[in-house]
């Protein structure tokens, strides 16, 4: 009965949600409002209810759901294969060999971005996040789907599966992909009593509120006279919050804000860490999925884990582990299936594209840290394409991003927002010295950077990384330099990514391979 139920609301919701897109706010009767959001809630309960009882199945029978998802990329397949696919079983599959993505390639085109080799995946594991990721989220913190509770300050959705129609019905203040982000953030601006602020990843919503700050007055006047109606006392609120400084600036304007929304995805912690010290003090944070340029890649069933816990599912994309061997140059022989990996043991996920049938290493490392049902339940540590080498030492993004923090640690006052690596080489910065580290960092709370405090990186670097130590001892490589950037650098830098054709991918470079790309952030060096 109920699914016969679930049938007949289904078409009737998005038609609801038309005749109230007809209407103004404030000339939708209440009864329309109440039903619409009952409806839209049972709906979402119902299906999101359906997806899980296939998670489960799926994860208790993950041999047989593989197969399944390897036969269903087979299917879909378009164009041209190296085998017949009606004769292809895993073992056969599983003896063609290995690619990489652009995002793992060593060497890039200097005249711009490659594509990612994967395709985005829009289908079922997106929507098995969004409507999991809902009801999760729902669950943990009450009336979170609220009418007027929810707003997105950034075009684009942290939702992996976009469905406008569901959003307007739940009441949102700001309906997904339907405006600018000026627009988007004006309108939650004007609503105090949100209780969930989302923005397509942790790095852009740095850039909103930085934006906001720099912007604040220009804001409030439009808020105060604009078109969206005289509101002078929020704008008197929203001078007020903005004058008492960044910290729980986010509380300050929306009292009754839980949790912020985020799409996790590589280069995010150093913005998700932050926003929580600063903006978004005392808020709990939660992302629906892990994506990669592969699109979802993990769902995240516990939003009470702030380290971020994520469930490798066995559906489409068809995902293998390759093994990371530590401290040694040689790769792994053959990659193994989610029920063959050992807890606490490192893998890079490797994903088939179901266009061409490419077995692609995304370069995006992973280590177990439990089990579901059969399913490992993984933790996300680094991106193997992300890594620094002027003479083979191979510094990766953890180790870096460490060495970093502690520097940062030593600057008086100093918070870091964010950076970026360049190899000396890409902007001919050798100067007669050796190859070398070129690091821009836009920080809070310190204006100049003095030469004793720049030298503390290329130290912690030396006591993060033996290599790099005998390396530096023996003059082979360089000190690493420091350059401090003006503030919105790195927003302007994300402006120039997003124009790039692997725009669609969230994650953030930490290493700038592009001459273009890191020449932008030169210009904007702090003297």
């Amino acid at each position: 009965m109920p699914v016969l139920w679930l049938l007949f609301l289904l078409p009737l919701l998005p038609l609801l949600a038309m005749l109230c897109q007809q209407r103004s706010p404030g000339a939708r009767p209440c009864w329309l409002i109440s039903l619409q959001h009952r409806v839209a809630c049972v709906v979402l309960s119902w299906a999101a209810a359906w997806q899980r009882r296939k998670l489960e199945q799926s994860t208790l029978n993950v041999s047989q759901s593989q197969q399944q998802a390897l036969m269903g990329c087979l299917k879909e397949a378009q164009g041209s294969c190296c085998l017949p696919r009606e004769n292809t079983d895993m073992t056969t599959f599983r003896n063609l060999p290995l690619t990489k993505t652009s995002h793992t390639q060593q060497k890039e085109s200097e005249e711009k971005l490659l594509p990612p080799t994967l395709p985005q995946y829009h289908g079922d594991a997106s929507l098995q996040a969004t409507l999991l990721g809902l009801m999760t989220l729902n669950k943990a913190y009450p009336e979170v789907l609220a009418p007027g509770s929810t707003a997105c300050v950034t075009p684009t959705s942290p939702w992996p599966y976009s469905v406008p129609w569901l959003g307007h019905a739940l009441g949102r203040v700001s309906p997904i992909g339907a405006k600018d982000a000026r627009t988007l953030l004006l309108e939650a601006l004007i609503s105090p009593g949100l209780r969930v602020l989302e923005a397509r990843t942790a790095v852009e919503l740095l850039d909103v509120f930085v934006g906001l700050e720099a912007d604040g007055e220009e804001l409030a006047e439009v808020i105060a006279s604009g078109s969206l109606g005289k509101l002078p006392r929020r704008a008197a609120e929203l001078q007020e919050a903005l004058e008492q400084g960044p910290r729980g600036l986010a509380l300050r304007l929306w009292p009754k804000l839980q949790v912020v929304v985020t799409l996790d995805a590589g280069g995010q912690a150093e913005a998700v860490a932050a926003l929580r010290v600063l903006w978004c003090q005392g808020l709990a944070f939660f992302s629906p999925a892990y994506a990669a340029s592969g699109g979802v890649m993990a769902l995240n069933l516990w939003p009470e884990q702030p380290q971020g816990s994520y469930l490798l599912s066995p559906g489409v994309p068809f995902i293998e582990l390759l093994p990371i061997k530590e401290g040694t140059q040689e790769e792994a022989a053959s990659t193994l299936l989610l029920t063959d990996v050992r807890r606490e043991e490192k893998y890079e996920l490797v994903l088939t594209d179901s266009t061409s049938l490419t077995r692609c290493r995304l370069g995006d490392v992973v280590q177990v840290i439990g089990t579901y049902n059969q399913c490992p339940v993984v933790r996300f540590t680094c991106r193997l394409g992300q890594t620094l080498s002027v003479r083979g030492e191979v510094t990766d993004e953890n180790v870096f991003s460490v060495a970093l923090a502690q520097a940062v640690g030593q600057w008086p006052g100093a918070k870091l927002l964010d950076h970026v690596c360049v190899e000396s080489h890409i902007l001919d910065s050798y100067e007669g010295s050796a190859p070398h580290y070129e690091v821009f960092v836009e920080l809070r709370g310190l204006r100049n950077l003095s030469e004793e405090n720049r030298d503390k990186l290329d130290h912690c670097l030396q006591e993060a990384s033996p290599r790099y130590k005998s390396l530096r001892f023996w003059g082979s490589v360089g000190p690493a330099k420091v350059h401090l950037v003006r503030p919105g650098s790195f927003r302007v830098l994300r402006e120039a990514l997003a124009a790039c054709p692997s725009s669609s991918c969230p994650e953030m470079p930490r290493v700038l391979r592009l001459r273009h790309l890191a020449q932008l952030l030169q210009k904007r060096v702090i003297p």
